[in-house]
């Protein structure tokens, strides 16, 4: 599968025929009838993904939505969906980081088009981060004294002053290291 497609949006008939369009294109597709089922079932982060979101819906509005999963860290690509476009809304969810604002009716092309690009961006993002949490992870897994090693490498300091700043000989440095 290309990745998974969330869809928020409280009209049910509506995400039924999105789900049906987006699984023909290969996606999997997940459907939260409110924000808060959303919310309550929060997407991985790990896996490729994208929300498809309704602007007006009960409760957390769309826009409201986009900035509590902001605030939660959340880094999936939002396109938003609306079936009554408005400028002002249209210009504080891109602020905001929104991927797109699409306007229901809305042709397969441009969905697909605007989540090709969502995913794209999002796969981007995520390399680096996910490159950033390995050196974090073998970081953690340094004893303490191969942490202390680390930090005078980092400082730029040779094996002969780490091994006198460390009161042992520059061959249990190299060992270390």
């Amino acid at each position: 599968m290309p990745g998974v497609v969330h869809i928020v949006d409280d009209d049910a008939s509506f995400a039924t025929a999105m789900e049906r369009r987006l699984k023909h294109a290969g996606y999997e597709v997940a459907i939260y009838l409110s924000a808060q089922h959303l919310l309550d079932r929060l997407p991985s982060e790990s896996v490729l993904g994208c929300i498809l979101l309704d602007v007006r819906i009960p409760g957390l509005s769309g826009p409201e939505l986009q900035e509590r999963l902001s605030k939660l860290g959340s880094t999936l690509p939002i396109i938003f969906l609306t079936g009554y476009p408005d400028i002002p809304i249209t210009v504080r969810t891109i602020k905001a980081g929104a991927d797109d604002f699409l306007t229901k009716p809305v042709t397969s092309d441009d969905l697909l088009r605007a989540i090709e690009r969502a995913f794209a961006r999002y796969e981007a993002a995520r390399a680096p981060k996910s490159k950033l949490d390995i050196v974090r992870a073998h970081i953690a897994a340094l004893t303490p004294r191969e942490r202390e090693v680390f930090e005078l490498v980092v400082r730029g300091n040779a094996n002969k002053q780490i091994a006198r700043a460390l009161g042992c000989t520059e061959r249990t440095i190299k060992a270390t290291g």
